[in-house]
């Protein structure tokens, strides 16, 4: 492979010289308005003045003037040649036995594409002649270039050919032998210690944790099946499937992730629950792992919990002014029981999160009851439910009332009992906070009273119900604008949220910052309903989910589809996204 390369390299030196430029870089980057005169002429000067000239496409990206997408496509234009995008390039590398990881990030170029006669290579910079007649000679090939952005390209040559792919190809070669299959290993658990701790299932494990932090995941998923063993990571509520390693490290893999969570790796016949305690790139990490037994071995589901990256503010999370009003309204109450509903990863959760955080006081005592505790909060008492010792939501709320706090915080009403003492709390001049699985605000009523809550302690006591989804955020980099119909934008709905008669949206296309899936981050969507006197009445007279909605949009509670729209046509989601959170209720 090497004598190849330097045979390249030496045939490279009788190339013809790089092309000379039709229009300067500046010129084009103007044109598009990408930057203006005076930003221009000031990078000329910092360049004629530098005592190692740098190129000027590499000067304004590294001063942040201008994009290194629209440095990259305005390269592509003065080159006359096509600019692509690193969703172009191959899964898997190409020429891997002639063209060596050194050379070509020595070439900044990466091979995309190849047939019979003709090999397509991405470059960055598109005016070295060297680099294409090189790849000639190394792949006797017809050579076609297009233009990337550099940064780019030295990512995926890292990934393709360089050390971004050594844990798990490492792995798959052979570093460890065949022996890790379970059903070979059976109970032999010093095997299992062994094996677990040796450094390439130590490297892979860490490899699975960091990239799903690079990801945005919140949930990892290592699930084995008859032939493969399948990781996912959940990214923005979706999951998705990435590189895995083989079936047969399954059991050293699981193993690990159990030794670190301080499970019982000898117990693989029950369900098991740990946690796992890292410092990652200078974050302070907690895993939530929960081991299952299924046909083919135990699936793990490793949910991360970062505090660092949860924003602890109504705004940021998406809470629209005049529902974020409605609902501080209902914190501001001495005293009452106040929910927050929806489903499972609805971000609940974070929104009880949000609202201690702003309760939490000096003059304010907040004791939580929890199972688990996500995230561990100075100056709040939080309480770890653990049934194996009786210590329930239950048990565990009849000894806080007698702590003298002013807020509680349940994690979840599961059942009668939990509810008649948090009412029981809340009469006795107690704020109540906790969690409920409806699908909106007035069903959570319908789902109290069938619980055995009798009508007049709730009307008494509950001050107001939030209903809430999460639904993905557009990519800002690559969302598409089209205009609506007015037939159409009627049909959704959009009529009643916005004035425009043919409505401006926008719809996801996928580009690499979003790792082409045209969404990143999310942002909430809900309905708040106070606890008014008309409602109590309607309760009190037996009235149903659907009357109570009729009367609770009556008094001006904006119902969650109607939240979302909202978002659609500031051009933060689609309606597809709006459609799917809210149907799935």
């Amino acid at each position: 492979m090497e004598t190849a390369e330097r045979e390249a390299t030496t045939a490279a030196e009788g190339a013809p010289p790089p092309p000379v430029a039709a229009r300067k870089l500046g010129a084009i980057l103007l044109a598009r308005g990408k930057l203006d005169e005076a930003e221009l002429d000031r990078v000329l000067r910092l360049q004629a003045a530098a005592t190692r000239p740098e190129k000027l496409g590499s000067l304004l990206t590294t001063l942040g003037i201008v994009s290194a997408r629209d440095v990259a496509m305005a390269i592509a234009e003065q080159a006359a040649l096509p600019y692509v995008e690193a969703s172009a390039f191959p899964e898997i590398p190409i020429l891997e036995e002639r063209a060596s990881a050194r050379f070509l990030r020595d070439a900044r170029a990466l091979p995309i594409e190849e047939d019979e006669a003709a090999l397509t290579i991405a470059v960055a910079d598109p005016f070295d002649a060297f680099t294409p007649h090189a790849f000639e000679l190394i792949s006797n090939r017809t050579v076609h270039r297009v233009v990337a952005i550099g940064s780019e390209i030295d990512s995926a040559i890292e990934r393709l050919y360089g050390s971004g792919r050594t844990a798990v190809a490492q792995l798959s070669e052979g570093d460890i032998e065949a022996r890790l299959d379970a059903d070979v290993l059976g109970d032999d658990v010093q095997q299992l210690k062994d094996l677990a701790s040796e450094a390439p299932v130590i490297r892979l494990v860490s490899l699975l944790i960091t990239n799903a932090l690079e990801a945005r995941a919140s949930d990892i998923h290592v699930e084995p099946f008859e032939n493969r063993l399948i990781v996912r990571y959940r990214i923005d509520g979706v999951l998705h499937e990435i590189e895995s390693p083989p079936r047969r490290l399954a059991a050293a893999v699981i193993s690990r992730i159990k030794i670190m969570a301080h499970l019982d790796i000898a117990e693989r016949r029950l369900p098991q629950d740990g946690r796992i305690r890292l410092r990652i790139q200078g974050k302070d990490i907690d895993l939530r792992v929960s081991t299952v037994p299924t046909m083919h071995g135990e699936s793990v589901v490793m949910r991360i919990l970062d505090k660092g990256g949860v924003a602890l503010n109504f705004e940021r999370l998406g809470f629209a002014p005049d529902i974020l009003a409605r609902f501080k309204g209902a914190l501001a109450q001495p005293n009452g029981i106040l929910l927050v509903t929806g489903p499972t990863g609805s971000g609940k959760t974070t929104t009880l999160y949000t609202a201690l955080d702003g309760l939490n006081q000096p003059e304010v005592k907040i004791l939580t009851v929890e199972d688990p505790v996500e995230y561990q909060m100075a100056g709040i008492n939080q309480i770890q439910v653990k049934p194996q010792i009786d210590l329930t939501f239950a048990n565990a709320l009849r000894s806080i009332v007698r702590q003298d706090p002013d807020v509680i915080m349940i994690g979840e009403i599961r059942d009668l009992e939990t509810a008649e003492i948090a009412v029981q709390a809340a009469l006795t001049g107690h704020l109540v906070l906790s969690t409920l699985h409806t699908n909106d605000a007035p069903a959570t009523v319908s789902r109290l009273l069938d619980m055995g809550v009798d009508d007049y302690l709730l009307t008494s006591t509950l001050i107001g119900v939030l209903a809430q989804r999460l639904v993905r955020t557009l990519c800002p980099n690559c969302r598409e604008a089209h205009t609506l119909d007015e037939a159409t934008a009627r049909d959704i709905g959009l009529a009643r949220v916005t004035a425009e008669r043919t409505p401006v949206v926008y719809k996801a296309v996928g580009c690499a910052q979003c790792g082409n899936t045209g969404f990143t981050g999310r942002v909430c969507i809900a309905e708040m309903m106070p606890l008014s006197e008309p409602l109590r009445r309607l309760i009190m007279q037996k009235a149903n989910a659907s009357e109570l909605r009729r009367a609770a949009i009556d008094e001006g509670m904006l119902p969650m589809y109607d939240d979302g729209l909202r978002k659609v046509a500031a051009g933060i989601t689609t309606v597809e996204e709006v459609l799917r959170a809210t149907r799935e209720g």
